[in-house]
């Protein structure tokens, strides 16, 4: 069975109480984490999960409610959950950098001190294609951020296909990116004001005829989209929600 769980569907503040982004797609063979907001390590032990089955780490981009989780993680496989395996954290140019910029920050004393398990990167770029786990990992660039790259991704796996925006401005690439597929994960910020670099629920509504997924589910949700919920026909990510695809 192929599974997708929502860890976190919040923007960056945490909006309606809900964690930052991390989705958890669970497949025969393995276990992906899309996206690890600061608070995914809380998030993963409240929906009864082992952090410890993680099998890789996909980052869409470097804002710290994307990727901030992953230091965490670090550390609970090197004390609370020690880790016998690697893992692997697929992202952006610039990811391992970061990733370590950001552990050492938060626990200054762990510099220069070697990992007890493997900690493997694979940085990828638009048009990238990889294998990571048992999964075919397309990757495409959305515009989010001026310079620095910012990714979506389209996942198959055991017969299955997910989209994932990330972060993403509108562009009509992405109902290309998600043509065909099972699920589009699709970020959807505010309802109708506009935040730049952020797609609105006016944007989705104004193209939602185009789409061509089985099933929509927007995310990153704002406090705004939670607060006109009522007037918004199409599906909400909750905190929780578990999709199963096949």
């Amino acid at each position: 069975m192929t599974t997708l769980t929502c860890l976190g569907t919040s923007d960056a503040f945490g909006s309606a109480g809900r964690h930052c982004a991390g989705y958890l797609l669970d497949t025969p063979q393995g276990c992906i984490l899309l996206d690890a907001g600061p608070s995914v390590l809380g998030a993963l032990k409240a929906q009864q999960r082992r952090p410890i089955e993680v099998d890789a780490v996909l980052l869409s981009h470097l804002h710290g409610d994307h990727f901030g989780g992953v230091a965490f993680l670090i550390l609970e496989f090197c004390y609370e959950a020690p880790r016998d395996r690697p893992l692997l954290v697929v992202g952006p140019p610039g990811t391992e950098r970061r990733v370590f910029e950001l552990y050492h920050a938060l626990y200054d004393d762990m510099r220069g001190k070697a990992l007890p398990f493997e900690l493997r990167f694979l940085e990828m770029v638009d048009g990238g294609v990889q294998d990571v786990v048992d999964a075919r990992v397309e990757s495409f660039r959305v515009p989010h951020q001026e310079t620095a790259v910012s990714l979506g991704f389209r996942v198959r796996a055991n017969g299955t296909a997910v989209t994932y925006s990330g972060d993403t401005a509108w562009t009509p690439d992405l109902l290309r990116h998600s043509r065909g597929t099972d699920l589009f994960v699709c970020e959807c910020t505010t309802f109708d004001s506009h935040v730049p670099r952020h797609v609105r629920y006016l944007d989705i509504a104004a193209n939602r005829h185009s789409f061509d997924s089985g099933r929509l589910l927007l995310t990153h949700l704002g406090r705004e989209m939670r607060a006109r919920s009522g007037e918004i026909p199409d599906e909400l990510a909750n905190d929780g929600l578990k999709i199963t695809l096949k």
